[in-house]
């Protein structure tokens, strides 16, 4: 059986076929089928002689049909500059690997990216650069990179992205921050529009851009921390929020890894979501919130603390976790004693996976305790007292203790029978309740 043909994938700049090496010409000359943008394929000379076929949009799901369709032709995909830093490249590795089908050796030629053009004009250091792309991503995924001092580079989807990103750092208190606007980078027609986001008026310019930011942030703007426990202020909430302490005890007890997926059941304003998410960009979360209201303000404190990929499910658990993702960790913040809730949280665990309960209620308390004896883990009391004004000296008012349980689920074969008998003295808990207030 003859192998299949590989698929070469070359990244092209804004200059054009003169900028290419001479690897990179040789692919393209010899393609049968040259797939990519509009773009990109207008700055082949006509000695290129494949077949040219521009990616439809949406682009993704396209993916496979192109490949089946040019399978035994000599495919070569345009990238602009780097096809492996959020470029196409990534998407073709992930669609060969899932469909057999259209799986083809993959061949790749890079070209210098516009990360790397835009650090050599401004001198800055790559690996201490935080880069942030906002093609096909809401403008708000900027927020979690703005630091005092910090330099970002943003990746923009288009000419409006740089009077957006300047909108979104006077709202965040970053106004004062220098921002500068590469257009066309490495190419002929390469050009830098400066200025501050507080008085950002440029006109819309080359679609083809990128923004270097050096970060400041205002004096009265809030700091938001890159640690969990962020302040109680930067989060708008009826009352229902996990408070700063106790909300750094349970991240800390939820122990957040990449690429994890955590199951918030009860959100209430969305901060352990919120928080697990800010851990590290590849985290993913689902937050479960049966009241209307409540998921919606989640989904905004989401957006202004930069994570909009927080994922919010409005409905009761149990019922709104089926057909939901398998969690590496759940944290259950409100209805414990919703009958079946625990059960169902530690039947969804895989083994290894962690969960995390904390209540504020004598039932729900009796409830953890029940689990603990059952499963083991830590079964602790978190006491927050805060210093206030008593007359003219000052005391400490506390707030409510907060019971918190955590355990890691075992392997199938160590797990503990539910239905054992429980050695130890047994404590009756209340009965269930619909609504319960922790």
């Amino acid at each position: 059986m003859t192998p299949p043909l590989p698929l070469s994938v070359v990244g092209i700049g804004a200059d054009g076929w003169e900028g290419l090496s001479s690897a990179a010409q040789r692919e393209l000359v010899a393609a049968e089928v040259l797939i990519g943008g509009a773009r990109q394929l207008a700055l082949l000379p006509a000695e290129c002689a494949g077949e040219r076929e521009p990616w439809p949009s949406p682009l993704r799901p396209a993916v496979p049909g192109l490949l089946a369709a040019h399978a035994g032709r000599r495919v070569c995909v345009l990238a602009s500059g780097d096809p492996m830093f959020y470029g196409i490249g990534r998407t073709l590795t992930e669609v060969m690997a899932q469909d057999a089908a259209v799986r083809r050796p993959l061949r790749v030629v890079p070209h210098p990216s516009s990360v790397a053009y835009a650090c050599a004009r401004l001198g800055w250091a790559v690996e201490d650069t935080e880069v942030v792309t906002l093609v096909g991503r809401p403008v708000a995924n900027l927020v979690r990179a703005l630091h005092d001092g910090r330099r970002v580079l943003v990746l923009s989807a288009g000419p409006a992205t740089p009077g957006e990103v300047a909108e979104l750092l006077r709202e965040r208190g970053f106004g004062p921050t220098r921002m500068r606007v590469f257009e066309q980078l490495g190419g002929a027609r390469e050009r830098v529009v400066e200025g501050r986001a507080e008085r950002w008026d440029a006109p819309a310019g080359d679609p083809l851009n990128v923004i270097a930011l050096d970060c400041v942030r205002a004096p009265d703007a809030l700091r938001l921390p890159v640690v969990p426990g962020l302040p109680d202020d930067a989060y708008e909430h009826d009352g229902q929020l996990t408070k700063r302490h106790v909300r750094a005890a349970t991240l800390a007890a939820l122990a957040p890894a990449p690429g994890e997926l955590l199951w918030d059941i009860g959100g209430g304003s969305g901060s352990i979501a919120v928080e697990w998410l800010r851990a590290h960009r590849s985290c993913r979360a689902v937050s479960v919130e049966r009241d209307v209201a409540r998921a919606a303000r989640i989904d905004r404190n989401a957006g202004a603390l930069g994570v909009p990929a927080l994922r919010v499910v409005q409905g009761a658990a149990p019922a709104a976790l089926t057909g939901l993702p398998t969690p590496d960790a759940v944290f259950i913040g409100g209805g414990l004693t919703a009958p079946g809730l625990v059960d169902a949280c530690w039947e969804a665990l895989p083994p290894g996976g962690r969960i995390v309960a904390n209540t504020v209620t004598l039932e729900s308390e009796a409830l953890l305790t029940q689990w603990y004896r059952r499963h083991g883990g830590e079964l602790v009391r978190l006491a927050v007292a805060h210093a206030v004004p008593v007359g003219g000296f000052t005391g400490w008012r506390q707030a409510m203790p907060v019971t918190q349980w955590s355990a890691v689920k075992p392997g199938s074969s160590d797990a503990p029978d539910p239905d054992a008998p429980d050695p130890g003295p047994q404590e009756a808990a209340a009965p269930p309740r619909s609504q319960d207030p922790s």
